[in-house]
């Protein structure tokens, strides 16, 4: 078979490229006509005071933007017109309740996580008399009917190293009447009697991890209990920001807040039974441990009297945070102690999830598919 070429001219061409030409301006003025019109109807309903979805922007999520540095800025914006917002409101209900005097109505109180937490059944009053016969009879009854005097040994896991050698001794000097002693290799056991016999009232045992203090163990001498706490967020001396000068040997004054519970009556008394009962108030220290939502914070400060009137306090360090992990009666023993309370890990996640599931966050079928490997710890 033989082919013949059909040549091409360029007008044939020339006339496609015209007729594309035109049919994309004819598409781009209907589309420019039929944005104009939309237009003109979205500024009449605007007018009128009409509303519509279609008359405003889409609505999007700030983490739809994919790039970074633009999800960045409008995120910070966001945060300072909400600010606005909030300053705006404040100003305006401040003029208001200025307008109105007396007859203004009374503050709303903020919603805070302490406030909105469920409330503890446990939770009991301090001047009950079942408490008081109670406390009168634990094992810190002779403390606090001053019969005693606290001497506590502080001591180590084995092979401490910079930061929890360093930590001990900064404990020892908030502590009256407390001693270091490095380890060992010494079990628990055969140090608790030695500790008897020398008329210590505590034991407090220090261990790291990882270079870091982790764990506490406290144990009262010679009846117990004995707590063991996790220990977090220890700042030393020298990693706090304009600290006072280091504390004096002044007994300082002890402060326990917001130990409510029956469980916490007996570990405010564990702490209350370190210090001795007769603060030197010209020393001016306090030592403070605060509960809240099951943490221990410890501060221990110095008061700095300006005058008459002004108050302030300069922190001397150190400062952690504690974990209760159990309490147990008597004094340490791990394999046939009988222990009063443990906190159980998959019961904490549980009763996080159903606040969670009360507000909303997560869904029932992930709660339903999670629980039962929940229930396992």
């Amino acid at each position: 078979m033989d082919f013949t070429e059909v040549p091409v001219t360029s007008d044939k061409k020339s006339k496609k490229k015209k007729n594309k030409k035109a049919a994309n301006k004819r598409a781009s003025g209907e589309d420019n006509g039929e944005s104009a019109v939309a237009e003109k109807k979205s500024e009449e309903k605007m007018e009128t005071g009409e509303s519509s979805s279609a008359a405003f922007p889409p609505t999007f999520s700030v983490s739809e933007i994919k790039n970074k540095q633009r999800r960045h800025m409008m995120f910070t914006k966001l945060k300072q017109e909400k600010r606005k917002q909030k300053l705006q409101l404040r100003k305006k209900r401040k003029k208001e309740r200025a307008a109105l005097g007396d007859k203004a109505p009374p503050k709303e109180v903020p919603k805070t996580i302490e406030n909105q937490r469920v409330f503890d059944e446990t939770t009991v009053d301090p001047e009950d008399e079942e408490i008081a016969f109670d406390e009168g009879t634990d094992e810190f009854s002779a403390y606090f009917n001053g019969l005693t005097n606290p001497q506590v040994l502080i001591t180590t896991s084995d092979r401490p190293r910079g930061k929890t050698v360093r930590f001990c001794e900064q404990l020892a000097s908030v502590i009256p009447n407390a001693h270091v002693y490095y380890r060992r290799g010494l079990a628990l056991k055969r140090i608790i009697p030695q500790c008897v016999a020398r008329n210590f009232t505590y034991l407090m045992v220090i261990n790291e991890d990882r270079l870091v203090p982790n764990g506490m163990v406290l144990c009262h001498l010679p009846d117990g209990p004995t707590a063991h706490f996790k220990v977090s967020s220890v700042r030393l001396r020298k990693e706090i920001k304009r600290r006072g000068k280091d504390p004096t040997e002044h007994s300082p004054e002890v402060i326990l807040n917001n130990f409510s519970t029956r469980l916490g009556h007996t570990i405010a008394r564990l702490f209350a039974a370190l210090f001795p009962q007769d603060p030197n108030f010209i020393g001016r220290q306090v030592a403070t441990f605060h509960n809240q939502r099951d943490f221990i914070f410890f501060r221990f400060h110095r008061y700095i009297f300006k005058n008459e009137k002004k108050v302030g306090i300069q922190e001397l360090g150190p400062r952690f945070t504690l974990k209760l992990r159990s309490l147990q009666k008597g004094t340490f023993d791990s394999k046939y102690g009988e222990y009063e309370w443990v906190l159980k890990v998959g019961g904490f996640i549980l009763y996080s999830l159903f606040l969670l599931l009360k507000k909303n966050h997560l869904c029932w079928y992930f709660a339903a598919y999670l629980i039962p490997y929940i229930l396992i710890f």
